[in-house]
């Protein structure tokens, strides 16, 4: 039975019985929480903690996952993967245990004439929590398992969360046994190679709190209702239906890996080694074209690291496997053709898919070429000190210069007998996170206590937002929290959050920026909000403080935002959408949104490139753009279905999360975008689009900035200022200028070189004069003395070098000169053959010179180079050389 025909009974099963199909979600988690989704309950997780009404009581799916803990398990075992599909059924207070056993025993066992799976019942194990005596009574009693195939395990096997606090639950497993041919029987509990689970039944009635590993967190109380979330592993039961011994032979991933095997001779089955390595090229490339499908670009963190690494790593085992040119095109082709049947979306993206994956591969194989010298470098180093441990700052080097994956010099630097120091470089990465940006996570109150805010929610409800119709309105106070805490009250000077039933505050969302503004109650308080978002779904939090009076809960209140504000933002928005059509016009559908931030009179967009946009196109781009504004085109926002709007070829940004029911913004003819932000009413409101320029802010996207209106104005009137002023400079009109400046800059540059040459020659001057002035001291001919102050290194150098030359006869020569430029004291010392032959070795003399100077030096035998930061030790230094000098010869 092929994958797709399992997913197609899956759903059609559950849908006969009263199931709303839902569709797979993105991979990019819509949970603060998580990187990707890991598990086909993440979707449901607000109905499961209370935090949103369910609109369904009971729900199906088959849900895309990522999971990366075991990454160095892929290709080993029969079973580990980074990328599954799992088959879900789910229940939000309605049928508990024994209604998802029974559905379970009766989709695997039933005929495959009538639409089940077929799977023998014999061969079926079941496991269930230590104290599940309700669980364990049901399989006997009301499913007929015999109790010797019954088996209770512990918290770490039978009692499930997603690794984060959230839901969790006792849960039941279901194994098949595959045979005696993969090993001792005993069930799962014995050999969870032979008896493998296939579907896991959650029973989901309680929240848990921090903790690690699997069985170390603590229960923080009951769920609102009981809940039911199953999961059983599509790649797993296709493993059995297909009779193949492994996840990787079944038909989404075997032709995965009949490809590699083509494209590097190496046949599979031939040896355990390169078995391990086509296991893991097919499941990374499946992997990868699937998080790029859902909008994951490349980068060195969060989701885009990981996508990075593995698809690093796939190329990586490649070239193990013998291949010496690019892959990952015609890999990503198979993926594409193979898993389009489920996923449409694939076909509909490829080229998008293919442009992001390629430029990966290049950018990897030219960092692995420098990247792998400086490793055999680093190696060698450590293996001739008696070293056995690479040290972390290389490991951090490799990572930030050349885009190594931790794991993959950790897979290299074992390949040749050396570990890595892991701690340090975890200890240097987390530094330079630390340097780079301040951490936001409260901002959002991602990973704060979200109690509260349900609260309010269960209360009261979401917050109904009148802001697209209205910019000021009568509202009521339904939750307030000061410093965090909730509060009936705050008086003037407190930082608070208020919860409105109704308001015309846009909450930060969707790239634009939240609205500012006041509240002011009928007591005569007023709050200052600086800022709105919205923890918890529906819940919108106006951030401030309190400026004059007491607000309590339940008080009246108007709520009136900062009308110029949202306008300035409501600009940026709108010049957004043109910008992305503009570009997807220009680039082609590879120009998709990668993410935006619409602030007032300004905004920023970032889009999937693999190269620089070359400044024509921007030009063309910016033009059009502003074309579009002289149309005067309407702007209208329309709510319809999501597939209503894929019809009418309205553009969804990648990772974005949507309902059944979506919000359209159309500007004219030219653009049509899923959107839920605030925008102008017509395109002559923008007034002007001026874009500052692109640059690259990872592998395969790049960033435009721009300003609107206003911003835009006063931009170009100070351009215009600063041409103006350079017109009267050069004495030409705007457009003689690049050629007059770079006739200037040119003579510039002669004069500056005939300059450098009169000096130099001026220095060299000095030599003979040195020369003559040399010393005998102990049969050795020294020549010491300052040159005037501003001589550069490179002409220092040169005279040194000079002066010895012209010393003539066999004898030891010595040459030390120092000199003064920007402030530091600087010397270079030159030795010739018989002086080195005496022990006189420039580099010695350097060291004593420059330690005298208050710095440090060093160079070879024959020639150094020194400095320091106290020029008035000069003298002193001198007289140190000499001394030295005396003592060797």
């Amino acid at each position: 039975m092929e994958s797709a025909e399992i997913r197609r009974r899956w759903l059609s099963f559950f849908e006969e019985r009263g199931h709303t199909v839902v569709p797979s979600a993105s991979l990019i988690a819509d949970d603060p929480t998580l990187l990707l989704v890991p598990a086909g309950m993440v979707p449901f997780k607000p109905y499961f903690l209370g935090e949103v009404k369910p609109p369904y009581q009971h729900a199906t799916s088959v849900q895309k996952c990522v999971r990366t803990p075991d990454i160095e398990e892929v290709g080993k075992t029969t079973r580990h993967g980074t990328f599954f599909q799992m088959c879900g059924n789910f229940s939000f207070g309605d049928y508990f245990k024994e209604g998802a056993i029974t559905y379970a025993w009766e989709l695997l066992t039933s005929s495959v004439a009538d639409g089940g799976y077929g799977l023998d019942p014999e061969r079926l194990w079941i496991t269930v929590y230590l104290d599940d005596d309700e669980a364990e009574q049901i399989w006997r009693e009301k499913i007929g398992v015999p109790a010797e195939r019954i088996q209770r395990l512990g918290k770490k096997d039978n009692y499930w969360s997603m690794g984060v606090p959230g839901p969790c639950g006792p849960c039941s497993e279901i194994n098949y046994d595959r045979g005696p041919e993969f090993g001792v029987e005993g069930g799962p509990a014995v050999n969870d190679e032979r008896y493998v689970e296939i579907w896991n039944l959650v029973f989901m009635e309680f929240e848990r709190g921090e903790g690690t590993g699997k069985d170390d967190f603590e229960i923080l109380g009951e769920l609102p209702s009981k809940n039911i979330d199953t999961g059983l592993g599509l790649e797993r039961l296709a493993m059995i239906l297909q009779g193949v011994q492994n996840m990787y032979e079944t038909d989404t991933l075997r032709v995965v890996m009949d490809k590699a095997t083509e494209l590097t001779g190496v046949r599979y089955g031939a040896d355990r080694g390169s078995d391990v390595a086509l296991r893991v090229v097919a499941d990374h490339i499946r992997t990868s074209a699937m998080l790029i499908g859902d909008g994951v670009t490349p980068g060195n963190e969060g989701r885009g690291y990981v996508l990075r690494r593995i698809m690093r790593r796939a190329i990586r085992n490649m070239r193990l496997l013998g291949a010496t040119q690019p892959v990952v095109a015609d890999l990503v082709d198979v993926v594409i053709k193979t898993m389009g049947e489920q996923y449409p979306e694939l076909e509909t993206d490829r080229k998008r898919i293919e442009t992001v994956a390629l430029a990966e591969e290049a950018a990897f194989l030219k960092a692995l070429k420098g990247g792998t010298n400086i490793l055999d470098t680093a190696v060698t180093e450590t293996k001739s000190a008696g070293g056995q441990v690479l040290s972390g700052d290389k490991a951090f080097l490799l990572h930030d210069t050349w885009g190594f994956p931790i794991d993959l010099t950790l897979e290299m630097a074992a390949e040749q007998g050396l570990s890595v120091d892991e701690d340090g470089f975890r200890r240097l990465m987390k530094e330079q996170r630390e340097r780079a940006k301040a951490d936001a996570k409260a901002k959002k109150s991602g990973h704060a206590d979200l109690s509260a805010y349900r609260a309010v929610a269960d209360n009261s409800g979401s917050t109904e937002f009148t802001g697209y119709t209205s910019t000021a309105g009568e509202s009521t106070i339904v939750g307030l929290l000061v410093d965090g805490v909730p509060s009936p009250a705050a008086t003037e000077g407190d930082d608070v959050e208020i919860v409105l039933d109704r308001t015309p505050f846009y909450a930060e969302g969707g790239g634009q920026l939240a609205d500012q503004g006041r509240i002011k109650l009928d007591t005569g308080a007023v709050i200052q909000v600086r800022d709105v978002q919205q923890p918890v779904p529906g819940v919108s939090v106006h951030k401030g403080s309190v400026q004059v009076g007491e607000v309590t809960v339940g008080s009246s209140a108007y709520a009136a935002i900062d009308i110029n504000r949202r306008r300035a933002i409501a600009r940026a928005h709108s010049a957004t959408h043109l910008t992305h059509q503009a570009l997807r016009d220009a680039l082609g559908p590879t120009a998709a949104q990668a993410g935006s931030e619409n602030s007032p009179g300004r905004f920023r967009f970032d889009f999937g490139s693999p190269a620089a946009v070359p400044g024509t196109v921007l030009l063309d781009v910016e033009q059009k753009i502003n074309e579009v504004l002289a149309r005067e085109l309407d702007v209208q926002a329309e709510v319809m279905s999501i597939d209503e709007a894929k019809k009418q070829g309205a553009i969804a940004e990648f990772g974005e999360k949507y309902g059944e029911r979506v919000r359209v913004v159309t500007i004219g003819d030219f653009s049509k975008e899923l959107c839920g932000g605030t925008h102008v009413h017509n395109t002559a409101q923008l007034g002007l689009v001026k874009l500052l320029g692109e640059s690259s802010i990872g592998s395969g996207v790049r960033r435009i900035e721009a300003l609107v209106g206003v911003d835009a104005y006063n931009f170009l009137a100070k351009e215009h200022t600063v041409v103006a002023q350079l017109q009267e400079l050069v004495k030409g009109r705007s457009e003689e200028l690049p050629e007059k400046i770079s006739g200037m800059l040119a003579k510039l540059k002669d004069a500056e070189k005939e300059i450098e040459r009169f000096r130099a020659e001026k220095v060299l001057a000095a030599a003979a004069g040195l020369a003559e002035s040399a010393k005998d001291v102990r049969g050795t001919a020294l020549v010491t003395g300052q040159v005037p102050d501003g001589t550069s290194a490179d002409d220092l150098r040169k005279l040194v070098l000079d002066v010895r030359g012209r010393i003539q006869g066999d004898r030891p020569v010595v040459v030390a000169l120092f000199t003064t430029a920007n402030g530091r004291p600087l010397t270079v010392i030159a030795t010739n053959e018989a002086a080195r032959g005496r022990g006189l070795k420039a580099g010695d003399l350097v060291r004593t010179a420059a330690k005298t100077l208050g710095g440090g030096g060093g160079g070879k035998p024959d020639v150094a180079q020194g400095g320091g930061q106290n020029p008035n030790a000069i003298g002193d230094a001198v007289a140190a050389v000499e001394r030295l000098v005396a003592e060797t010869a």
